[in-house]
Formats: C-alpha cells, sequence, structure tokens
C-alpha cells in the first residue's frame, strides 16, 4: 500500500482512514512516526507508511494462538495485544514487547526470517560437512589439507561486493517497496520479471528464480501465479523449522565451546 505523504501532521487523517487496510496498524499515528528505529535516510513519511504497511503474511488474521496455551491470564506476556496472530508462526511470544511499533514488528520479522534461512543451510552443511570428512566443523578451515582457491583476503572482497550489492537492495526496498524489481534494478534486463516479487508478500518473492519447482504457485500463459493457499502453509513450516536451526546452531556454538562436534555428541 502506498500513501503520498507530504508531512505527518497534515496528513493524520488520510493516514487513519488507509491504516484499517493493514493488520499492523495499530494505536496512533505517533506511534509509528517516532519510531527511533526506522530513522535511516527516511526523509518523508511515504517511506515509513509503507514500510509499516507492506504485507509479510499470505493470510489474514485467523485468531490468536498462545505459546503458553495452558495460562489463560498474563496479559500482554501471554496474549500481547500488539500480534493478531496473522503473522505466520506468530503464537503470541514477544515478552520485550519488541514488536509493539508495526514498523519494528516488520523488521524483526524480516530478520527473524533470514536468520533461520541461514541457520537452516548452516546446520545442514556442518551435520553433512562433518559425516563426509570426518572432520570438526569449527576445525575445518585450519586443516592442514584443506585447499583453498583464492586467498582470504580475496574470499572476503568477493564476499563483501556480492552480499554488500544484494543487501543494499533488500534495504532499499524495505523503506520503498516495489522499487528493487524494475528493469533497471537488476543485470539481467531481458528477464528481470524472473527475479520480480511474484507474491506482493516481503520476503516472499516467489517467481521462476525463487520457486523454480513451482511449490507455491505455477506457470499460467508463460507467467508465475502463485497459490496463497499453499504459500500460507509453506510460510509457517518454514519459519518453525528456521526456528529450530536457529536453536540448534546455538546448541553447536556451546558443544564447540567444549570440544564437542553434534555427531559426536550423539556418539556418532
Amino acid at each position: 500500500m502506498a500513501v503520498a505523504l507530504s508531512s505527518p501532521a497534515s496528513n493524520s487523517s488520510r493516514f487513519a482512514a488507509a491504516a484499517p487496510q493493514s493488520s499492523f496498524a495499530v494505536g496512533s499515528i505517533r506511534t509509528l512516526f517516532c519510531a527511533p528505529g526506522i530513522g535511516f535516510g527516511v526523509s518523508n513519511g511515504c517511506r515509513v507508511v509503507a514500510m509499516a504497511t507492506k504485507k509479510v503474511s499470505a493470510r489474514p488474521a485467523l485468531g490468536k494462538k498462545s505459546w503458553l496455551p495452558g495460562v489463560k491470564a498474563g496479559g500482554n506476556l501471554v496474549d500481547p495485544e500488539w500480534l493478531d496472530g496473522s503473522l505466520p508462526g506468530d503464537y503470541g511470544f514477544d515478552p520485550l514487547g519488541l514488536g509493539k511499533d508495526p514498523a519494528f514488528l516488520k523488521w524483526y520479522r524480516e530478520a527473524e526470517l533470514l536468520h533461520g534461512r541461514w541457520a537452516m543451510a548452516a546446520v545442514v552443511g556442518i551435520l553433512v560437512g562433518q559425516a563426509w570428512s570426518g572432520v570438526p566443523w569449527f576445525e575445518a578451515g585450519a586443516q592442514p589439507e584443506a585447499i583453498a582457491p583464492f586467498s582470504f583476503g580475496t574470499l572476503l572482497g568477493t564476499q563483501l561486493l556480492l552480499m554488500g550489492w544484494v543487501e543494499s537492495k533488500r534495504w532499499v526496498d524495505f523503506f520503498n517497496p516495489g522499487t528493487q524489481a524494475l528493469e533497471w534494478a537488476t543485470p539481467w534486463s531481458l528477464t528481470y520479471e524472473n527475479f520480480a516479487n511474484s507474491t506482493g508478500l516481503q520476503g516472499y518473492p516467489g517467481g521462476k528464480f525463487f520457486d523454480p519447482l513451482g511449490l507455491a504457485g505455477e506457470i499460467k500463459g508463460g507467467k508465475y501465479v502463485p497459490d496463497f493457499d499453499k504459500l500460507s502453509r509453506l510460510q509457517t513450516a518454514e519459519i518453525k523449522h528456521g526456528r529450530l536451526a536457529m536453536v540448534a546452531m546455538l546448541i553447536f556454538y556451546l558443544e564447540a565451546g567444549q570440544g564437542l562436534t553434534p555427531l559426536g555428541a550423539l556418539g556418532l
């Protein structure tokens, strides 16, 4: 949803009229514009409103699910009023109140999704790598027989260049939704539509490139068409697996501090 604002004060009524269309519209406009964490390069209200109202879920609010179902009381500790159950995997767990501001809630959800995906890749890499080589994951880079096709400086420079390019576009798209899906935004100008956001959901672009197996959509008339029923189930499954992987990585680090590996701790 895009809302053109010249100033928060003069357009508060316009925002108030548009806010109910988003599941993240809570409280007053003051909550949104006074959030200290959204001041990085944001020069106008349009960017802030777009960031706070951009969709992150394929499903509407279906009622809250408690992370502590045996307890019916407890106020915002058990049943936070700022969480409505519309986010995938939302069970009302926010004891620190980090998601009270809708803009912060969106930023934390995107961070959780990215960290979960990295953790899932890391867990698989650690387990498969050790099973294949027998070398503990925290010692693999120091092995004398380890072969590096390039120096550490080359690796670091390449990573900074490639990840910096991708992350900078993700950062810009967060504040200006949809701007990085334009033809000029990618070097693949002839096939840029394959990399565009086909679902309109933050963190779930879909399309031929990001969903080549068609798990959450299908190709009709040469174009990718998302299936939001399938996508909703996959969103919940992914965030659950991502959280499990992040907990697993924390355990791996604690084990490494004791000189243990995941497989070694299991006696394998």
